[in-house]
């Protein structure tokens, strides 16, 4: 059980390094209100089973960055579990895996 404990806090780690750039913070918490930072996601229809994704163009569009620097932090936010990937015909959509978002906020309310 310890193992699993320490396994947690690394990944735990990794979030909180994720999170340590304002611009990478600012894009998590746009994307937990994807409809009021975004423009609609037209390509996006309820059989690909990920709404509330955006684009990578709107959401480099939105936070003034290059191509190259938002897909470094996107991908980044994606490798600790903060976000979710997928591509749907030619473009890449983002959103907040939620699940593990919650289990980052009880990690700090219970483990901080």
């Amino acid at each position: 059980m310890e193992g699993q404990q320490e396994m947690n806090e690394t990944k735990f780690v990794e979030m909180f390094k994720a999170l340590s750039n304002a611009t990478r913070m600012k894009i998590v918490q746009m994307l937990k209100e994807p409809e009021k930072h975004f423009p609609p996601q037209v390509h996006i229809h309820k059989g690909d089973d990920f709404l509330g994704g955006v684009c990578v163009g709107d959401i480099r569009d939105k936070i003034g960055m290059g191509q190259s620097t938002t897909s470094q932090y996107l991908s980044l936010l994606q490798q600790s579990g903060l976000l979710e990937m997928k591509r749907i015909g030619q473009w890449t959509y983002y959103r907040r895996n939620e699940e593990v978002i919650q289990q980052l906020e009880s990690f700090i309310g219970k483990g901080l």
